[in-house]
């Protein structure tokens, strides 16, 4: 189904900061508090836990990505309470997240703990690096990450859990179907060079990808 294209009314732009607050009350003393500069205890604990992220970047041109990171709990390395190192896994090796981070080191990161309303927000500067030294405890069944993102923190606060319950993202009354939709490599192909037809030949490989992912996890 074709859509008609929109097109924004520039009467309701809101294009500078005094427009956008006075939207808004005034930031509550305790939000505009709660911005902290490095790794507090609380900060580590959630780390810890955390079996996801997702980190924020952007190229040169300020063109954004947003990429998932997921592994055991307690796969981010804190360093120390300024620096944490996060796994570079196998991946699909488009490397937009890497290559946006030698263009431009700023990243944020969202934190996320299954069960847990509440994020985990860090921004900081992120380089690449590849030292044993880092890597070292890493490795997930026996193989190990060939880079690491280190983030030197700059900001790190807990996020509300508005969100997440507005989203009920966690109830499993909430829970969708996958199957409502394609499969992903349906979805690829119908994007791409097309899917077959067939749909034997169209399980076969949506079994062949379920393959791959057992084999190149780590």
């Amino acid at each position: 189904m074709m859509m008609k294209a929109f097109e924004l009314n520039p009467d309701f732009v809101i294009s500078d900061e005094p427009s956008l607050r006075s939207l808004f009350q005034a930031v509550h003393t305790l939000a505009a508090l709660k911005s902290q500069t490095a790794l507090d205890q609380h900060a580590q604990d959630f780390i810890a836990r955390s079996p996801f992220l997702c980190i924020g970047t952007q190229n040169r041109d300020g063109k954004a990505d947003v990429s998932p990171r997921g592994d055991p709990p307690g796969f981010v390395r804190i360093l120390d309470r300024h620096t944490l190192a996060i796994p570079d896994r196998p991946g699909n090796n488009r490397l937009d997240t890497q290559v946006n981070i030698l263009a431009n080191p700023t990243v944020g990161l969202l934190f996320v703990i299954p069960g847990f309303d509440d994020t985990l927000r860090v921004n900081g500067q992120a380089t690449l690096v590849n030292d044993p030294a880092v890597l070292e405890g890493m490795s997930i069944k026996d193989r190990a990450p060939k880079l690491a993102i280190v983030v030197r923190v700059d900001e790190v606060f807990l996020h509300c859990a508005k969100a997440f319950r507005r989203s009920q993202l966690w109830n499993p009354d909430h829970f969708q179907d996958r199957k409502t939709m394609p499969s992903l490599s349906k979805i690829i192909l119908d994007q791409t060079t097309g899917a077959p037809s067939d749909e034997s030949a169209m399980r076969k490989i949506d079994d062949d990808l379920e393959v791959e992912y057992k084999q190149t996890l780590y």
